[in-house]
């Protein structure tokens, strides 16, 4: 009887614990949702900016001036007077081209021109003498007339021989080969003894100016369509920002340049229109051919909100929403349009107005349509100590 009656006073304590367990479990976890209470998030107010629309295309590098040295006489090339790959500048000799035909050439228009100058003083002097006598009618008015058109031919050879005298001289200075422009000459296609010709394919060689440099960018003419409906429509304006480049190797180009002018036709064979940006070259790092991607401002945005990323969204199917803080400090969900990232910020063009707070911290606590405690993003977190009945959960649970 007596063991009877300790099992089943052994079975009643245990009961009374396990009840008790339960009911300090809930106290706990009833202390835990008091505490926390209703969630705190850090919001922004969003204000329109203008924020740059900015472009990467890519392009090569041009030079900015080319000239081809060619030979405007013929004959064989006697000297070269530069180092190839040196810098050159405008009016340099260049090549020198034998001149002996040319000089010969010269001095037989000179004496042609000496001889033609002395018949027209000849015959200068026979119709002056004619015509007194033509007046009184001593010599015959046509032999007077004869005279006097005779002198005029001799006068009009005078100037036909002077013409071939400046040629002749033309022809002798362009014996010696000039440069056109300052540049950067590349390597020479003839060498000394070479027959060259006024008429052949090939330069002698080609002469470059490297600084300023251009470079060619390609822009599809589609993007440019977009780019002026946004500009006529109002909602962008034109920027003038400078073009920064990266380069083959990936590296950034040290120097900045600026749009020149763009193309007024487009290329038919790949649908794009040409930009060409001006930067300097002072190292020579830029060379022509070279490819390079350029990245620009086109347009300014004058509509757009900078978002954090933390406070923007994206699900599977690309849609983007932000939380803002609604009436009576709820949580609501909002559908917005952000095609592009500005740094660390979002750009939002549409689903936000100016003055609407943005929920940009804690964002994993908010829930649309539930309250929340707004303060501004950046405030200092506030930890609430656990309350004495917590504590006391605590204790029971252990």
């Amino acid at each position: 009887m007596n063991e009877r009656r300790i099992a089943h006073t052994g079975f009643v304590l245990t009961a009374a614990l396990v009840i008790s367990a339960c009911s300090g479990g809930g106290e706990s976890k009833a202390g835990r949702r008091g505490a926390q209470g209703t969630p705190e998030v850090g919001y922004i107010v969003a204000q329109p900016s203008n924020v740059p629309i900015s472009t990467e295309l890519g392009g090569r590098v041009t030079a900015y001036q080319s000239a081809e040295v060619r030979p405007q006489v013929s004959g064989i090339v006697r000297r070269r007077f530069f180092t190839e790959g040196s810098i050159v500048q405008k009016g340099q000799t260049l090549y020198q081209i034998d001149p002996s035909l040319y000089v010969a050439a010269a001095n037989e228009a000179s004496a042609n021109l000496a001889s033609a100058q002395a018949n027209a003083e000849a015959t200068r002097a026979k119709a002056d003498r004619f015509r007194p006598l033509a007046e009184i009618e001593a010599v015959a008015k046509q032999d007077y007339t004869d005279a006097a058109a005779q002198a005029r031919q001799a006068k009009a050879a005078v100037a036909q021989n002077r013409a071939q005298l400046d040629t002749a001289r033309i022809n002798l200075r362009f014996t010696n080969v000039p440069a056109p422009i300052t540049g950067r000459i590349g390597r020479s296609l003839f060498t000394e003894g070479a027959l060259v010709t006024a008429s052949q394919a090939d330069p002698l060689a080609t002469i470059q100016r490297l600084d300023p440099i251009f470079v060619d960018i390609q822009q599809s003419s589609a993007d440019l369509l977009t780019l002026r409906r946004a500009l006529s429509s109002g909602g962008a304006v034109p920027a003038q920002a400078s073009v920064r480049l990266k380069l083959e190797d990936g590296s950034d180009y040290g120097q900045t340049g600026t749009v020149e002018f763009s193309e007024v036709v487009v290329n038919e064979s790949t649908g794009t229109v040409t930009l060409r940006a001006r930067f300097p070259n002072p190292q020579g790092m830029l060379l022509p051919g070279m490819f390079a991607r350029a990245t620009f401002a086109q347009s300014v945005d004058t509509n757009a909100f900078l978002i954090p990323q933390a406070g923007v969204k994206r699900d599977p199917k690309g849609n983007t929403t932000v939380m803002v803080i609604g009436p009576d400090n709820k949580a609501v969900e909002r559908d917005v349009k952000a095609e592009r990232v500005v740094g660390a910020n979002w750009v939002v063009r549409s689903g936000l107005s100016a003055g609407d707070k943005v929920i940009v911290e804690g964002t994993a606590k908010a829930k649309n349509g539930q309250p929340v405690k707004p303060v501004p993003a950046g405030s200092p977190q506030k930890l609430q100590a656990p309350t004495k009945s917590g504590a006391s959960a605590t204790q029971t649970k252990g």
